[in-house]
């Protein structure tokens, strides 16, 4: 059996910080998170993406509970995973920054349930808003995925507080 934990980590002496560089160090892809509702549309740039079932397909992401964009998501019945290419940084920061209008200057199809796809991704995977989770600080947002699409782009990647490229281990060759 384990210990609890404390109810602040910091109070305990954990490095929140120092933990949040150790997480770093696991590289992700950037994904913007998109969904719309009562006329009303929201995105946000998120690592926190991943596949979590095959059968049912379903995958999850997370978004801060602070989040001003969050209203949006719990009300939607859809939301979509834009999944950025590596040449697609300005539309990470453009979404990662509070903005009275995030979409300015972006033309997104409408996809299943009014979620918004985003030109010239890597990938996009549409979801049904399954659940929503308590995450500690963050809302865990559970999809089941309706339809996806994809592209031949490189990804965009995040590792330690960059952005980063991908690019085929030469021990191991695309197939």
């Amino acid at each position: 059996m384990t210990a609890p934990l404390p109810a602040s980590p910091e109070a305990a002496g954990f490095d929140t910080r120092a933990f949040r560089n150790a997480v770093g160090h696991f590289a992700t892809g950037v994904t913007v998170m998109t969904a719309s509702a009562d006329g009303v549309r929201a995105g946000v740039t998120a690592n926190s993406f991943s596949s979590l079932s095959l059968d049912p397909p379903l995958v999850l992401w997370s978004i801060v509970k602070t989040s001003t964009s969050f209203p949006v998501f719990a009300a939607a019945s859809h939301f979509a995973v834009n999944i950025l290419a590596h040449d697609q940084i300005p539309l990470s920061q453009q979404f990662a920054k509070s903005a009275a209008d995030k979409f300015a200057g972006i033309d997104p199809k409408i996809g299943a349930g009014g979620c918004l796809i985003l030109p010239d991704v890597c990938a996009v995977i549409e979801c049904a808003r399954q659940d929503i989770l308590d995450g500690g600080d963050h809302w865990i947002l559970i999809g089941r995925v309706c339809g996806f699409e994809t592209a031949d782009h490189a990804p965009l990647l995040y590792h330690r507080g960059n952005y980063s490229l991908s690019r085929a281990h030469p021990a191991h060759p695309p197939r």
